[in-house]
């Protein structure tokens, strides 16, 4: 698998293609000694049909580390199993499990605090309490708060603007847990990024200028990447299947799957 064997940039995570000097994503400059080594990147010590997670982004100074996928399952947290984080706090002790079922590679969230996020592509189902990640900012899809515009005991209408039709809202999650800004439905669709969006982010170095968005449709909702640099990432449900070329947060800690043929 060719793919396998492809640089990763560490300015905005995109794959570079073997022999370029730049990335096709930003421009950043491929080091010159993956350019002299590309042909050997993806490492001869990986077993056919096994995986590897390649470290992207952390806070421990050690982007580019590879962890071998090679036995049954692989514990990661901050004090339990084969692949330690001990400095992220936002890990649990015992946070994920990569695991092969049958051919196929899973990650499996063992009771973690603050779960898994795995990148999407294009558009996915979002349900109502799911989180999903933008740049920095971790959202949560609520419904439509309940309609209490009747009038007081007296008859008398409360003096506000007018009523709009919403179908969904989108909270931002702070730290410690509490609810940071909401946004209602405008036209069935809530847009999130930097700047011109309904909700703004202008400084978050990771949001790009139009990042995503939400919609509702059919009585459904979706989740929308629009062309980000960074991705969108949504919180898995128990478990998920993972394939070459994901990325998934645990914790700060930005990892991208790499297969072999």
């Amino acid at each position: 698998m060719e793919q396998a064997r492809n640089y990763v940039c560490k300015e905005c995570s995109s794959p570079v293609p073997s022999g370029h000097k730049f990335c096709g994503a930003c421009g950043a400059t491929v080091p010159q000694s993956v350019q002299d080594a590309q042909e050997e990147y993806f490492g001869a010590m990986q077993t056919p049909g096994k995986a590897r997670l390649i470290l992207i982004r952390g806070d421990q100074g050690v982007d580019g580390l590879s962890y071998m996928l090679q036995g049954d399952e692989h514990l990661a947290g901050k004090q339990e199993g084969q692949i330690l984080f001990p400095e992220d706090p936002w890990l649990s002790n015992r946070h994920a499990n990569f695991c092969y079922e049958g051919d196929k590679l899973v990650v499996k969230d063992e009771g973690s605090a603050n779960g898994i996020y795995l990148r999407v592509t294009g558009t996915t189902p979002l349900a109502l309490g799911q989180h999903f990640l933008c740049g920095e900012e971790v959202f949560r899809l609520d419904p439509a708060p309940a309609d209490d515009a009747g009038p007081e005991a007296d008859q008398t209408y409360f003096y506000s603007s007018p009523k709009r039709p919403i179908s969904f809202c989108v909270t931002q999650l702070i730290e410690g847990g509490r609810d940071g800004m909401v946004a209602t439905s405008r036209d069935d669709v809530v847009r999130i990024g930097r700047e011109d969006a309904d909700m703004n982010f202008p400084e978050d170095i990771y949001m790009s200028g139009q990042h995503a968005h939400v919609q509702a449709q059919g009585g459904a909702f979706q989740l929308v990447d629009d062309g980000s640099r960074n991705g969108t990432y949504i919180r898995i449900d128990g478990q998920s299947e993972l394939s070459h070329g994901d990325y998934i947060f645990l914790g700060k800690q930005l990892l991208r799957v790499e297969v072999t043929a």
